[in-house]
């Protein structure tokens, strides 16, 4: 059972916060690199209950504080120029340090501007998402994951937003069960139809369509460990005595899960609070195989999350989509084939920050109770001035590779073996993985 103040610790992001001193020593997302692909590439962000406001110059990106330091002027409205960001107010202009390098109105020869700087953070690019870093001091590497090391014609980038606490948002990434009921589908397609979408296609080495898997295998074993990056998870779903099918998910301490989202995708996904209620997710699909048709699934995504703020057409307000024929007859929720609204609904309909004091928690849960102590332990460590998990250098990140997410049918004899196999196989043979 979670107290109510262990709910709070764990939830709670705003400045000043433990675990927002936690969160803010890792790189976050802040935006996917599309939505700067404009005429004039400046947008108005909130991230960790900041005000903020991030373009693209000549030099890279620049991300600080929306308010001017001089008399509080929205800076998401300032003139964007090659080498910084000019206030429209009186036209104190920043470079993406916060410095500020001109103050137009002030007489000729003043260095007032060299006492003026504003709030600011680095901005990298990776695999199409821009990730910016709160907090003090150096930044931690990135690790070597897939997500991060294979090329751009194999990767692709997209967000959509929550109204609810960031942490009720990842845990739903960290239950395998839910998979079985949430997007129970009562009839299959045809797999050939599947590209872009989950649970519609066939596991590896199968033709038998994982939807009618979970459909009607929804019992399953879920074994947890610890890594050295966080945590495995893998789910066993026997088909007989010969066979078994194996899902192996993994979450990336603190804040990402990566799953697979068929045979030869992956998907690896962040969630990044806005502020204590609500959060962006931002996945990052990574192809072993063909390069990803990008085209394709942009515009399947965009039809229930829209820019430019992608946030989703279905929500509280409308009972996230919910018909009840559908929910009689096609779909075991009723709120359509999307399943980014299925866990959407499910995280949503807690309420905007969770009473973890209510719940009453089962063996499938395992995944989610391991990631709350190892979360606990990160922000008592981090407290305490040690080097929490996955805060590495350069030479540790280089050892993180990975992570293995399959989805399969192996022998039932051998399934640690099997999905071991199978993700070298898959290695092998992807020529920017090889």
């Amino acid at each position: 059972m979670i107290s109510a103040e262990q709910n709070e610790l764990m939830t709670r992001i705003g400045a000043g916060t433990p675990a927002g001193r936690l969160l803010r020593r890792y790189w976050q997302p802040v935006a996917i690199a599309d939505e700067l692909d404009a005429a004039r590439p400046v947008k108005a962000v909130r991230l960790f209950g900041e005000e903020l406001v991030l373009y693209r110059a000549a030099g890279g990106y620049g991300l600080m504080q929306r308010h001017c330091p001089h008399r509080g002027a929205d800076l998401a409205y300032g003139r964007l120029e090659p080498d910084g960001l000019r206030c429209s107010f009186h036209g104190w202009k920043f470079d993406a340090a916060g410095n500020c390098v001109e103050t137009p109105a002030e007489p000729e020869g003043s260095r007032m501007c060299e006492q003026i700087r504003t709030v600011s953070y680095p901005v990298v690019e990776k695999s199409g998402v821009l990730f910016a870093y709160l907090g003090a001091g150096a930044p931690p590497a990135f690790p070597h994951f897939d997500c991060f090391v294979a090329p751009a014609t194999h990767t692709f980038a997209f967000k959509g937003y929550w109204d609810c606490n960031w942490l009720q948002a990842l845990e739903v990434g960290i239950d395998p069960a839910h998979a079985s009921w949430l997007h129970k589908y009562f009839e299959d397609e045809d797999p050939a139809a599947s590209y872009g979408r989950q649970f519609r296609g066939t596991p590896a080495d199968s033709s038998l369509p994982i939807s009618k898997v979970l459909r009607e295998y929804d019992r399953p074993e879920i074994r947890v460990e610890r890594t050295e990056y966080g945590m495995r998870l893998q789910t066993l779903r026997k088909l007989s005595d010969a066979q078994t099918h194996i899902r192996v998910t993994n979450v990336l301490f603190p804040q990402a899960f990566v799953i697979p989202m068929n045979a030869e995708m992956t998907i690896t996904q962040f969630h990044v609070p806005v502020d204590d209620t609500g959060c962006y997710w931002y996945s990052i699909f990574t192809s072993f195989g063909a390069p990803v048709d990008k085209d394709t699934m942009r515009a399947q995504r965009l039809k229930t999350y829209p820019a430019p703020d992608y946030k989703p057409i279905f929500g509280r307000a409308n009972g996230w989509g919910f018909n009840a024929e559908e929910q009689r007859t096609r779909t075991f929720t009723g709120m359509g084939f999307d399943i980014n609204i299925h866990d959407q609904f499910a995280c949503e309909s807690q309420g905007p920050i969770q009473d973890r004091t209510r719940e009453n928690l089962g063996s499938s849960d395992k995944g989610i109770v391991l990631y709350r102590r190892i979360l606990v332990d990160a922000i008592r460590r981090n407290e305490a001035g040690e080097t929490p998990l996955m805060v590495v250098d350069d030479a540790q990140a280089r050892t993180l590779t990975g992570p293995p997410a399959i989805d399969g049918i192996g022998p039932s004899a051998r399934v640690e073996e099997y999905w071991k196999e199978t993700d070298a196989v898959r290695r092998r043979q992807a020529a920017w993985a090889a």
